[in-house]
């Protein structure tokens, strides 16, 4: 495929196999059976890989059903407010809160606007940058809006736990403990390991629409 050709098409169930080896692109599987085909991203030991979700650049119809599809798992959690990670996370953040029937949700960024306040931020960093580590702020303007809700904290990616790790511990320094922790692909478990690092409550508030493994290399262009 080519590369602006993914995240475009949901297809239906069993359209691909799911067992592998797969080349060029993994088939993720949607919570209702459906398949969305990623990119396999070959990491940089050149034997493992894993499979990507670029969610601002996909069509609007898969948005759509990711958001619909996290929303579904999130309205059992009763949620009131949703609070969005930057910068892909947005993207989600906010078709999520339509799909709640939500006027509005909580966008934090990595921006520091002029009356922005230090103690409202802490570092972040992610994976796809590593070598880039920012702050993540919550707009001061904000806080009446998800002090004492039910609030959600929702990320496009789930992969190393940094950025949502970073997320509730902003959301902690106000006073504020999601009831859940949403994304549109848990991308391997390792971010399991970053929750359980900072507390052991918050891996069973984990909900998300698309699981994918980490991938090995089994021929030059084949991944299982």
């Amino acid at each position: 495929m080519e590369p602006h050709a993914f995240w475009q098409e949901i297809h239906p169930p069993q359209s691909f196999p799911a067992a592998g080896p797969h080349q060029g692109f993994y088939p993720a599987s949607l919570k209702d059976g459906r398949q969305l085909r990623l990119p396999i991203r070959p990491l940089s030991d050149g034997v493992h890989a894993l499979a990507s979700l670029i969610i601002n650049q996909a069509a609007f119809e898969v948005v759509e059903v990711l958001a619909e599809q996290l929303a579904e798992q999130l309205a059992a959690e009763n949620v009131e407010v949703i609070v969005g990670l930057p910068t892909l996370g947005l993207t989600l953040a906010a078709a999520v809160a339509r799909k709640l029937g939500h006027s509005r949700y909580v966008p934090c960024g990595n921006s520091r606007k002029f009356w922005y306040r230090d103690e409202l931020s802490v570092p972040i960093s992610s994976i796809t940058t590593p070598d880039q580590v920012k702050r993540l702020y919550l707009d001061p303007r904000m806080l009446p809006l998800i002090e004492g809700r039910r609030v959600a904290l929702v990320d496009d990616v789930l992969s190393s736990g940094t950025s949502i790790v970073a997320g509730l511990t902003l959301l902690a320094q106000v006073g504020v403990e999601p009831v859940a922790i949403g994304a549109a692909m848990l991308q391997t478990r390792r971010f399991e390991e970053a929750l359980d690092a900072l507390d052991v409550r918050w891996k069973p508030r984990v909900r998300g629409v698309l699981q994918t493994p980490c991938l090995r290399r089994v021929a030059n262009d084949a991944w299982i």
